[in-house]
């Protein structure tokens, strides 16, 4: 059942396109790494979805990876774009069609650079949600 994650990114990506001084930071909010975009970006990744059901209810608890990607001299960008990120989903998402979003936590950040590459800063969230049909 794929239909949860695929509505929790949905409501992510509308409170980040919703917050301004994030989209003012970035070129664009990709699902992935696009081929050809201009830094900075961020890219959403495809989380773990594990059952979270009980005896009347269908449930998943989701992991939410959202990677920015910079190619700046230094990772003080990136690090302000990461803070905006942390800004915009502050207040949580709301809830997709057919979920109740139960718990909305931030799990970690982490930055990450090899000699060859671009910065890559990771902001982790995990979601609880219920199907609708069970609440």
């Amino acid at each position: 059942m794929s239909g949860a994650l695929e509505a929790v990114q949905h409501s992510l990506y509308s409170a980040l396109n919703a917050h301004q001084p994030f989209m003012d930071a970035i070129d664009g909010i990709y699902d992935g790494p696009p081929p050809r975009a201009r830094f900075p970006y961020l890219a959403l990744a495809t989380g773990a979805s594990l059952d979270w059901s009980f005896k009347g209810g269908v449930g998943r608890e989701l992991s939410l990876a959202l990677t920015v990607h910079d190619d700046g001299d230094s990772a003080a960008r990136l690090h302000r774009i990461m803070a905006l990120v942390e800004e915009a989903l502050a207040a949580g998402l709301t809830d997709p069609d057919d979920w109740q979003i139960i718990t909305f936590d931030f799990r970690r950040t982490r930055v990450l650079r090899n000699a060859v590459s671009p910065w890559s800063g990771l902001v982790e969230y995990r979601a609880r949600v219920l199907r609708r049909d069970f609440i």
